[in-house]
Parts: C-alpha cells; structure tokens; sequence
C-alpha cells in the first residue's frame, strides 16, 4: 500500500468529481495507461478507480468518482464526506487493461469510461499514431474532462451527445478503420455489447465496470490445498474461495467481489479452475472472488 494525501476535490462534470492525490512519503509508483488502484475510504471500503492523470507525474495520482445513486457506500462516501487533506492508503498500480503498440487507435468511451481512455489518447498521440476519441455522453455538462480533452486534442475528439444524436454508429466506425487499428472501449454494458458486435474481435480491447451475464453449472464443494502453509480449506457450494480462504485466516486483498478489478488475485500451483473473471486471468492465476474449480480440488501458493 501506498500513502497519499487528498489535495483537491475538483467537479469535472454532473455528479462526477476529480480527485487528485499526492504521495505523502515520496514518489508513487509507476504506472502506465489503463492501470487502475484501490482506494481505501475511511469508512473501510476498498474502491477501484481508473487513473486518468499524467503517467509521468510520480507525485500524484488522479482519478474520477461518479456519484452512484445507487452506491453501496463507495461513491456516495466520496462525494458528501470525503475532504481535502484526508490521508488515505492506495494500493500499488495494476493494469489489465494496456495500450498494445498500433499505428491507429480508435477510442470510444461513454461516461465516466472516459477515464483509463485519457492517458491512453495522449500517449498515442505522443508516440505518433493516427488516434481518434469517440465520447458518447446523455449531455456534454455530464460528460468528465469533455472540455480538457477537447483543449488537448482538438479535432481529435468527437463528441457524441446521445440526446440529439442516439446511440453511435459503431458499424460506420469500423468501416473507416485501416486494418492495423485497435480499437479501446470503456463504458456501460450495452455500449460494451455495441462494440464486440462491430468491430473484430482480435483487435477489439474492452474493460468493464460490471461483470458480463454469464451462465455456469451449479457450483459444487471442493478443497483448496495451500502448499506453503501445508493446510487444506474445505469450500462449500454456497462460498466462494475468497470467502473460505478469509475465513479460515489468510489475509487477501479484494475489492470488487465481482471479477472485474483483480485485486483478489492468487497463483495456481494445481488442479483445473474454472475461471468466471472478467478480466481474463494469466496462465498460472486466478481471481478467487468468482473463480472455482473444475477440478476436484485445487492447489494455491499460499
């Protein structure tokens, strides 16, 4: 974990505000775009927001918090109670979501998906590619960092204003790419679905803030082995392994209990899991929040 210091609270559109977070023993970690963190509210909740500063700025960290009216605590804690001058722990960076090399990029986001994509248009324009930003929004006063974006990058930034416009036409979009673009999509789920129908699927890079729907057998109990500690946790069909490892005293981090932010994430060392994650989990990894098993058991280095 890291400790950082709450410098400002900024409004950067209708229920969305910028926090800008400075290291308070030093530097921060290094990150690069598409990376996320896990801040620790004071009211012990762990939240994951995109960072959508300067990768080059090692001082500070910036993200973005819309507030969710139908917040389980995260968002709404931040915007009526959080103050600036707060000290509050943030967990080193991650990224499940990088910039793969591209001589174009298209990218799209819808509300506050905007985030992890404003870092990311910068440095292809730095590193000078051909890059577009489609960002679909109900109003541009709803719309974080419209009016910095636009001051950045000009005719670079199309906006997509659904109340005089309706939904985009991603069909269009994909036409007009050359055949070595990628395309980067952060928004709500049916923009997500819009996309993955429109553009190829090899060149198509998406993150989710809520899980996909998805369908899986009935869950079935099983042991997990842990191979350092030589002990065995027994899990039972209504828990997941993150809860049965938690309560039988291992210290795992998590946050979004959803598979979708990674943080809950532990090293296989056998046995078949059956991965139910959004983020698409490396070979000899698994995100214990949602993750089980196919196999009878399975063995964990922990």
């Amino acid at each position: 974990m890291q400790r950082t210091i709450l410098q400002t609270v900024e409004p950067v559109a209708e229920d969305t505000v910028s926090l800008l977070l400075r290291g308070a023993e030093g530097p921060l970690a290094p990150w690069e775009p598409g990376a996320h963190i896990d801040l620790t509210l004071p009211n012990w909740l762990t939240r994951q927001y995109s960072l959508c500063g300067d990768p080059a700025d090692r001082n500070t960290y910036r993200v973005a918090v819309r507030h969710d009216r139908l917040s389980r605590g995260g968002s709404e804690y931040v915007h009526r109670f959080l103050d600036e001058g707060r000290t509050l722990d943030v967990s080193l960076p991650r990224n499940h979501f990088p910039l793969r090399s591209a001589p174009e990029y298209l990218f799209v986001a819808g509300g506050i998906g905007i985030t992890p994509l404003v870092p990311m248009l910068t440095a292809a324009v730095d590193a000078g590619a051909s890059a577009t930003l489609v960002y679909v929004g109900r109003s541009v006063t709803a719309m974080p960092f419209a009016d910095e974006l636009r001051a950045a990058h000009g005719s670079r930034v199309r906006l997509h204003i659904t109340g005089r416009h309706g939904r985009p036409d991603f069909t269009a979009e994909a036409a007009a790419l050359g055949p070595r673009a990628r395309v980067y999509c952060c928004g709500p789920a049916s923009m997500l679905d819009a996309a993955a129908a429109a553009f190829p699927a090899q060149r198509l890079h998406t993150e989710r803030f809520r899980p996909a729907a998805k369908e899986f057998a009935p869950n079935k109990p099983f042991d997990v082995h842990c191979a350092r500690s030589g002990r065995t946790v027994q899990v039972s069909a209504q828990e997941s392994v993150l809860d049965a490892l938690l309560h039988a005293g291992f210290r795992i981090p998590s946050g979004c209990r959803e598979g979708v932010c990674g943080s809950c994430e532990i090293t296989l060392v056998g046995g078949e899991p059956e991965h139910r994650d959004d983020i698409g989990a490396p070979p000899g990894r698994m995100y214990c929040c949602v993750s089980r098993a196919r196999s009878r058991d399975l063995t964990v280095d922990l």
